[in-house]
């Protein structure tokens, strides 16, 4: 079976630098058998995939990517903290917060770029629960913001 690495390649993706902190916490930690990812941001090369509110600046499609690309950078981070991507089992949940213009109720829409993902990198263990919450402002005005749990593969003991 191919392995997870493989598949970001395949779908022509490359797993970003795990992006810093941007206040007093750190990107992700592992607890009980899992990995706990801060919230993360659309961030491409350290400029932001897009900015404003989804349903005014921002339209579905592109909050869509943006929320993808936030679960790339939520996958980086938590491979980081496990010591590789080989460390993850599966998605556990998946957190997302769109920033949303008056009436814009497409919350789960956008979130599904970050569920899409996760699915196809890890199959059947990349199915999660997940919240979806539209929110007035996220920070550096980001459309999106991802965190998650991973579970750690089975052959690990942390």
């Amino acid at each position: 079976m191919d392995s997870i690495a493989d598949r970001i390649r395949a779908m022509g993706l490359t797993l970003p630098q795990t992006p810093k902190a941007v206040a007093n916490y750190v990107p992700a930690i592992v607890h009980g058998g899992l990995c706990f990812t801060s919230g993360q941001l659309p961030f491409v090369e350290g400029r932001l995939l897009a900015t404003g509110s989804v349903g005014d600046q921002v339209g579905l499609d592109e909050a869509k990517q943006a929320a993808r690309v936030a679960a790339l950078n939520a996958l980086s981070a938590a491979a980081a903290a496990v010591g590789g991507l080989e460390a993850l089992g599966g998605v556990v949940r998946v957190t997302g917060y769109v920033q949303v213009a008056p009436r814009f109720h497409r919350e789960p829409q956008v979130i599904d770029g970050a569920s899409e993902l996760y699915r196809q990198l890890f199959g059947e263990a990349g199915q999660h629960a997940r919240s979806a919450v539209g929110v007035a402002s996220l920070p550096l005005n980001a459309p999106v913001e991802i965190e998650c749990v991973f579970r750690l593969a089975a052959d690990r003991d942390d």
